[in-house]
């Protein structure tokens, strides 16, 4: 499995489109971030993760909340999903949702305390969003993060690309 990491230098919709079509050869000319590239799996640049294979991205105090291009992978055709209330407090660690696929079904986790301010209503009518663009619309919730300090706690994009290295390889 080969680690590249790709500069991007177009619009981050194109490149988000490009991704989720899993276009590696156009992702990496029509670019203006960082992308990792882990044989077939991608890891944006631009979050943070869990070995629990969830991802956050850091808006301010908000925060948006989905699971991994390697989740969505390995789980494969997603067929339902199971959302919060808009209002919950999750502390981080606990049951945020439930992704069910043809395969399993698996629970989400927050991966810091959170206060759901938006779920992603969309994935009630098409759930495989999460599999066609699992870092762009299929994003499952939104929030306020409650507790800052547990952002520290989270693995960067070079740790969680190791990590999913030494889950594929054993």
């Amino acid at each position: 499995m080969s680690l590249v990491v790709m500069k991007r230098a177009g619009s981050a919709e194109t490149f988000q489109r490009l991704i989720s079509l899993n276009n590696v050869h156009t992702a990496a000319v029509v670019s203006m971030e960082y992308i990792i590239v882990l044989g077939k799996y991608k890891v944006a640049k631009d979050r943070l993760y869990t070995k629990t294979h969830e991802w956050i991205k850091i808006l301010d105090n908000e925060a948006i909340v989905g699971i991994t291009d390697y989740a969505q992978q390995k789980l494969k055709n997603i067929v339902g999903v199971e959302l919060p209330e808009v209002g919950t407090v999750i502390e981080r660690g606990a049951r945020l949702g439930v992704v069910e696929s043809i395969k399993s079904v698996e629970d989400v986790y927050a991966p810091v305390t959170i206060k759901v301010t938006d779920v992603n209503k969309k994935l009630e009518e098409e759930p495989d969003l999460i599999n066609r663009d699992p870092y762009g619309d299929g994003w499952i919730v939104r929030g306020e993060v409650l507790n800052r300090d547990e952002v520290k706690e989270l693995l960067s994009p070079e740790e969680y690309a190791k990590h999913v290295e030494s889950e594929e390889h054993g």
